[in-house]
């Protein structure tokens, strides 16, 4: 087919987009509606007494002004947090649980956390009658980095807890591991700083809220990755049936995973708009992103990698500080635990894994899932250390890598603690990306960089993510005969991905239905039973499985319209969708009708009225995409400027859908990956617990012409996990950039005796070690 699995269709939801017809939150407005701006802390840590509201609600234009007293007696409840249920403590007792009130009570615990909301009948309006509030602050300590909230000294922000360790949780064989390193002929080992980064989506998060007192039901229109679960939450959080409340999520401009989660503005907005009787929106601007979204990251780690005379692994041990900033989101304690359990294996062979983690608390904004969600953590922790470990043993970072890496031969490998995949050719992916990048001449082209007072180097990883599984999707398909049209819904949310058009090219060959016929429509929690929504790189396998359910019922339906119509048996009757042609024909003759009239039949009987069909799909399995990255650079002896000069990658992503929108998932990871490596920081100043870098003014973002042209390119080795073969690609370049870059940035400074570079690398950095004589990265 021409736009079949396959193909390399272009993304149908572009036109829309970027012709300024998009629908995102913003652009929703009701009649009749308010406006809500947030009175935030300007204090990191300090005692809340009195918020005095009275001269703000008696300000032009003011429709109402509140605090938490107000939600506490309309009965509102907590920020959720779903995550620390399922983290324990080494001793196996429950890790501290911290609460997150929707407005401040008694205590501020980061600059930026709301303590009002002033609601008046325009932005303007409310801008002004919040700076009429006036909170009574007694400001306190604050600790802002990570090492330090670990102390016995460091200030104490949830003083029920006793400290800011939270949880120090473990798993693996920690005496394996300690075996492992004892009898070891080599053990290297590295000490890490993953760098704390702000999310910084397109489009700044938005909620609007409106209240039906008739049918004393809510709507909340705000960008989501996955309706059902954001329903399922504000609803606990407010106190309410799940009934009682729709969720509406149309366009959404990037997520991350931070567009996951309950934040403070969803309640509240519903909460004003039940007090006023009028829909209120509330709109972030970019600065309150940097101040209120999730960030991502931040953790200290001290890893251990012990090997064998003969450099093989015999086992590895990992200890890891994560913060979790002032309050636990809803994933927080998941993020560093669970979610990269044994990922610290990567692709290879190891007989023993130990991973210990202390989760501290901190007065600055929450962390939570950011793209890879702890895998790309877990990632650069062990290609830090095989990259490494080649260096001290004089072998070459490709000859250590396939020493260790699980044989094609041996798949699906389930030795543990090795992670168990189901399909692979790690040596074959490696081997591709080599040839690619020209590895094996690189020296000439490092002497031809020095001839121009440059500083080049290459580097390497081989990354390994571990998508999202446990979960059930649905999806619903509905045939309209009026405007020969076919209706797709789905429980997942496109977030930029490109959904729309995966979908559609899914459907348009299992149905046979042109491309043009076929309508994908967004987030609401009234048209499906539930949705297991956007994150973890599960997306195509969910949705095409749900779709297949619904795609087979909805033909045998029509197999049974059809032969009524066409007087024969339903046995008798074939769908021809996957040819190409939406027909139900009968078998050995000429009879047939098309999809359209049998939806029009059905529209017709009493007992159908429309042709549609639901689908429910469950997946058990994870898929493991994986591939190898190649990263090579040019550093100005002189400024410590930087260059990627090339940047190859080859993946293996199972089967492939559409190769274009693969390629595009690779290039944004790749980027946001990159990003992190080479200047986006979030800094917090140690003595205020401000956050310095507030803006893009301060903060570092990459840009298109810091990029080389990525070479990219794929190994079809098929998952067996899930029906379709794929394996998720949504997250992986973010998985493998940044050991890679890393890796060429250390290779580049060797020659100044440089072992060590943390993310991230700037040219100052660079600049300092080159021109210091320093043997160590600056801290």
């Amino acid at each position: 087919m021409k736009f079949g699995v396959g193909q390399p269709m272009t993304r149908v939801e572009d036109d829309r987009l970027i012709t300024g017809h998009g629908r995102y939150t913003d652009d929703v407005s009701l009649p009749d509606q308010a406006y809500a701006v947030l009175v935030r802390s300007p204090y990191a840590h300090a005692k809340l007494g009195q918020v005095d509201t009275s001269e703000a609600k008696n300000a032009e234009g003011v429709l109402g002004v509140y605090t938490i007293a107000d939600l506490d007696a309309a009965g509102f409840g907590e920020v959720p947090n779903v995550a620390y249920a399922m983290v324990k403590n080494r001793d196996g007792s429950p890790m501290y649980k911290t609460t997150r009130p929707i407005l401040a009570r008694d205590r501020v615990r980061f600059a930026g956390e709301p303590v009002a909301v002033v609601v008046a009948t325009s932005e303007a309006l409310a801008r002004d009658a919040a700076e009429l509030v006036m909170p009574d602050y007694d400001e306190l300590p604050v600790v802002v980095d990570t090492e330090a909230a670990a102390s016995s000294d460091a200030p104490v922000i949830w003083e029920e807890c006793g400290s800011n360790v939270v949880y120090d949780w473990e798993w693996g064989d920690e005496a394996a591991a300690q075996e492992a390193k004892a009898k070891a002929a080599h053990v290297t080992k590295v000490e890490l700083i993953n760098n704390r980064i702000v999310v910084n989506a397109m489009e700044p998060r938005a909620a609007l809220g409106a209240y039906d007192a008739a049918e004393d039901k809510y709507t909340l229109y705000s960008g989501s990755q996955g309706v059902h679960g954001m329903r399922s939450r504000v609803a606990a959080c407010v106190g309410l049936p799940e009934e009682k409340l729709r969720v509406i999520s149309d366009d959404v401009g990037g997520g991350f995973g931070m567009k996951t989660f309950v934040y403070n503005e969803y309640p509240i907005v519903l909460y004003a708009a039940k007090q006023l009787g009028r829909p209120v929106k509330w709109t972030g601007d970019r600065s309150e992103s940097f101040l209120s979204d999730t960030q991502g990251r931040d953790h200290v780690t001290s890893a251990e990698l012990a090997l064998d005379a003969g450099g093989k692994i015999l086992g590895v041990d990992v200890r890891t500080t994560a913060n979790l900033g002032a309050y636990q989101s809803q994933f927080a304690a998941f993020i560093p635990t669970l979610a990269p359990r044994g990922m610290h294996a990567g692709v290879y062979q190891v007989p023993a894994l130990y991973n210990r983690v202390k989760a501290v608390m901190t007065n600055t904004v929450p962390v939570d899932a950011y793209r890879g969600a702890g895998r790309p953590e877990a990632s650069y922790v062990i290609e830090r250390l095989m990259d490494a470990a080649a260096r001290e043993l004089g072998m070459g970072p490709d000859e250590l890598r396939r020493r260790n890496f699980i044989p094609a031969s041996e798949m699906p490998y389930k030795n543990k603690p090795s992670l168990p995949f189901d399909s692979g050719d790690f040596d074959r992916n490696l081997t591709d990306a080599l040839a690619n990048s020209d590895f094996a001449d690189f020296e000439a082209r490092r002497s031809a960089a020095a001839s121009r007072g440059k500083l080049a180097g290459i580097g390497l990883a081989y990354y390994v993510e571990r998508t999202a599984a446990g979960m059930t999707e649905f999806a619903r398909l509905e045939v309209d005969s009026e405007n020969d049209m076919v209706h797709v819904y789905t429980g997942q949310q496109s977030n930029g991905q490109g959904h729309e058009t995966v979908w559609t090219q899914y459907v348009s060959g299992r149905l046979g239905v042109d491309v043009e016929k076929i309508k994908v429509h967004a987030g609401d929690s009234e048209v499906l039973a539930g949705g297991a929504g956007t994150g973890g790189s599960k997306a195509v396998y969910m949705a095409t499985g749900a779709l297949g359910v619904a795609s087979d019922t909805l033909i045998e339906k029509g197999r049974e319209l059809a032969a009524n119509e066409l007087e024969a048996a339903v046995i008798d009757v074939e769908f021809r969708g996957s040819d190409g042609e939406p027909v139900f024909a009968v078998v050995g003759t000429d009879k047939r009708i098309d999809l359209f009239t049998v939806a029009k039949i059905a529209e017709g009987q009493a007992d159908l009225g429309e042709f549609s069909a639901d689908g429910e799909y469950d997946e058990a399995g994870n898929s493991y995409p994986n591939g190898a990255h190649v990263c090579e650079v040019e550093v100005d002896v002189d400024t410590g400027e930087f260059e990627i000069t090339r940047y190859t990658v080859v993946d293996d992503f199972g089967t492939v859908l559409n190769p274009l929108i693969v390629a595009g998932q690779v290039h944004g990871g790749i980027v946001q990956g990159l990003g992190q490596a080479m200047g986006e920081h979030a800094v917090y100043d140690e003595d205020s617990g401000q956050l310095l870098t507030g803006s893009f003014q301060d903060y570092w973002m990459p840009r298109a012409d810091d990029m080389p042209m990525f070479d990219f390119s794929y190994n079809e080795i098929p998952a067996v996990s899930n029906a379709m073969g794929v394996k998720g690609a949504g997250e992986a370049g973010t998985v493998g950039a940044p050991a890679a870059f890393i890796s060429a940035m250390i290779d580049a400074l060797k020659g100044h005796g440089v072992t060590r570079i943390d993310m991230p690398v700037t040219p100052q950095k660079l600049w300092r070690l080159i021109h210091s004589g320093a043997r160590q990265a600056a801290e």
